[in-house]
């Protein structure tokens, strides 16, 4: 997703908008991508992408420069049309995904333009795609969205079908007061879907909680499953495991080898270390591990185990 710079109007006028999605469709037949959904606004883009040659990068900078450079020429304009690099957010398939697709869809309703009854008006989203089967190219797929509300088929009923889901999500949504906070929600953070996914995409690419392009919740969040994965690297040397730490007393050895050694290798907070572990309080927490240091953590073999699994 991207925003006009100084969150200016860019796709003002059919034109604009034309210009843009036939720029889209290039980048898309370029790059080998699976466009799932899109939308255009008056001063902003979503997109949901997959890049089976995990080639987003390259293929989002020739899409906004080319749309960049061919909107300044024909309109005789010079300087950044977009505010910056584009945001993008993790999705796990399936739910998730479907979750991502409705919101896309629904961004013309969440500005109040339109109503979801007339969605099908929405000339430039993929929702009118998806009513227009004979007009999609052959890498937008408009009807994962079915697929992911639970299977539904893409023919006339199961259209309306999804059209009397997207009235319902917005009606509930509007009724429990959570519309607004529903729909931030899923423009937030670095990944949108289970904690087994985020923490599979931690060890699989070596995520760290410091990439810039990730907010601060985001950050947190990876930080956090971080130091989980690292507490169960930890206790699976040590031949232990949770209920272990629920049952054996706060300041057994085990335990302080492993708060020690993630304390070295993490900012791990003590607070949260004493919980996992079964600790006791965060002071009382920290007192041990000074005194584990001090006397006994040299010659102590589970840490040696666990500083020979930061070696390995």
């Amino acid at each position: 997703m991207n925003r006009g710079n100084y969150r200016a109007d860019v796709f003002i006028d059919e034109g604009a908008r034309c210009a843009f999605e036939n720029c889209l469709f290039e980048a898309c037949e370029k790059s080998s991508w699976v466009l799932h959904a899109f939308v255009l606004m008056r001063n902003h883009y979503h997109l949901a992408l997959e890049t089976p040659e995990g080639n987003l990068i390259s293929g989002m900078q020739w899409l906004q420069s080319t749309f960049s450079n061919r909107f300044n020429r024909f309109r005789s304009e010079h300087g950044h049309l977009f505010q910056g690099r584009y945001k993008s957010i993790l999705t796990e398939d399936g739910k998730s995904l479907g979750e991502v697709c409705d919101y896309i869809h629904l961004n013309p309703v969440k500005a109040g333009i339109l109503t979801v009854e007339q969605l099908l008006q929405y000339r430039h989203s993929s929702y009118w795609y998806l009513h227009h089967p004979q007009r999609r190219p052959k890498f937008l797929r408009p009807q994962t969205a079915l697929e992911c509300a639970g299977g539904i088929s893409d023919n006339h009923e199961g259209r309306l079908l999804y059209a009397n889901r997207l009235e319902l999500e917005v009606a509930t949504a509007i009724r429990s007061g959570g519309w607004q906070k529903r729909q931030r929600a899923l423009c937030r953070g670095w990944a949108i879907g289970g904690a087994a996914f985020k923490a599979g995409l931690i060890k699989e690419f070596n995520l760290t909680g410091t990439v810039r392009s990730w907010d601060s919740v985001g950050v947190r969040e990876v930080r956090i499953l971080l130091w989980q994965n690292m507490l169960e690297d930890g206790l699976r040397v040590l031949n232990r495991n949770p209920n272990d730490a629920d049952r054996q007393r706060k300041s057994v050895q085990w335990k302080l080898a492993i708060a020690a050694w993630m304390k070295s290798k993490t900012q791990a907070s003590n607070r949260w270390l004493s919980s996992k572990l079964n600790m006791g309080t965060p002071t009382a927490m920290s007192h041990n591990l000074t005194d584990y240091r001090r006397s006994v953590q040299a010659t102590d073999p589970a840490w040696k185990k666990l500083i020979a699994l930061n070696e390995a």
